[in-house]
């Protein structure tokens, strides 16, 4: 079904800071900033980071130093978690993290929440979680929009810095109980569609119609996700593209590893069916020329009806990473 696209769709950029092979997290932080200094020139929307533990190619997990750092490198592109895990923390925590970055930077930070750990069983038992914390997410929401809110007069506990600071706070999901959540309490939504993308179009639907106007959010405002590899050809876009799909299905074998470099001929090279699986995960990808990668998120928008969309991009090489951003911001969204 084909929705009538949103209005002045915003293009943003999620970062993981990926760790490539023979490379280290101080290098892949370099090249964030050099990626968030390079898009904010493109006219992207937001830079947004997210939380994982455990994942050595990945150097993102201490979400809020990373993002003060890319603030520090930056003008006035908005910076923000895609996301912070929030059972992972007290809500006290977050919102002090969170005010902090939004007094260095004013009127820039975004807060997405998830309820998953990103991580591993074991690793989630050393960050001092249980199997069980994601339930009381509902209610760990409401308490840290309550520290980021002007204080009540009767509040003992006070967010310092964050009280008052009215940062943004956006549920993110994969499944509908987050759609569901943001619509109760009329906060923007993210979806994972990168990764995720089989309850998008569920997700999206059950957002708009259930969506309750609160002194956050007038309507619905939604976002989804969509993995890029631009290129000057086709070929070395599907190339650009292999390098994450090796480590996809290395994530899914329960071998987490850096980013490896590209094949040329993935197909003759890996377990089909567990290509097959990887496909099925990034399923939306806008992955070409510039002229194909502009129909793909045209399209997109127009399937979807999103507001803004999110690219992500893992690429081996840090300049084909700016390459692939670079060709995709020039999209023009039908009115």
């Amino acid at each position: 079904m084909m929705l009538e696209a949103a209005n002045n769709v915003k293009l943003s950029v999620l970062d993981l800071a990926p760790i490539t092979e023979g490379s280290d997290a101080r290098q892949s932080l370099l090249n964030s900033a050099d990626l968030a200094r390079h898009v904010e020139g493109w006219g992207y929307h937001r830079f947004w980071m997210a939380e994982h533990h455990n994942m050595t190619g990945i150097a993102s997990a201490a979400t809020a130093v990373a993002l003060a750092y890319i603030g520090s490198q930056t003008q006035h592109i908005r910076i923000g978690a895609g996301g912070i895990m929030l059972p992972n923390h007290a809500p006290l925590i977050a919102a002090e993290q969170f005010g902090t970055l939004a007094a260095l930077y004013p009127n820039r930070v975004d807060l997405g929440l998830g309820r998953a750990p990103g991580t591993d069983g074991a690793t989630l038992r050393a960050l001092r979680r249980t199997y069980d914390s994601a339930d009381g997410f509902p209610a760990d929401v409401q308490e840290l929009l309550m520290y980021l809110d002007d204080p009540k007069p009767e509040q003992t506990i006070k967010a310092v810095p964050g009280m008052g600071s009215q940062v943004p706070v956006w549920i993110l999901g994969s499944s509908l109980f987050g759609a569901q959540l943001a619509a109760r309490l009329g906060l923007p939504y993210a979806f994972a569609s990168h990764f995720a993308p089989d309850y998008l179009q569920l997700a999206l639907e059950a957002y708009r119609n259930n969506f309750q106007p609160s002194k956050y959010l007038d309507k619905p405002y939604a976002v989804a996700a969509v993995n890029v590899f631009a290129a000057d050809s086709e070929q070395a876009a599907k190339r650009l593209k292999s390098s994450m799909q090796q480590q996809f299905i290395a994530l899914r074998q329960g071998n987490p590893g850096p980013l490896p470099a590209p094949l040329d001929d993935i197909e003759q090279q890996v377990d089909p069916m567990a290509l097959a699986a990887a496909n099925h995960a990034l399923k939306y990808t806008a992955s070409g020329t510039e002229e194909q990668v502009h129909k793909y998120l045209r399209d997109f928008v127009a399937a979807t009806g999103v507001n803004e969309v999110m690219l992500t991009c893992h690429a081996y090489d840090h300049q084909a990473r700016l390459r692939s951003f670079e060709l995709a911001q020039g999209v023009q969204f039908e009115s």
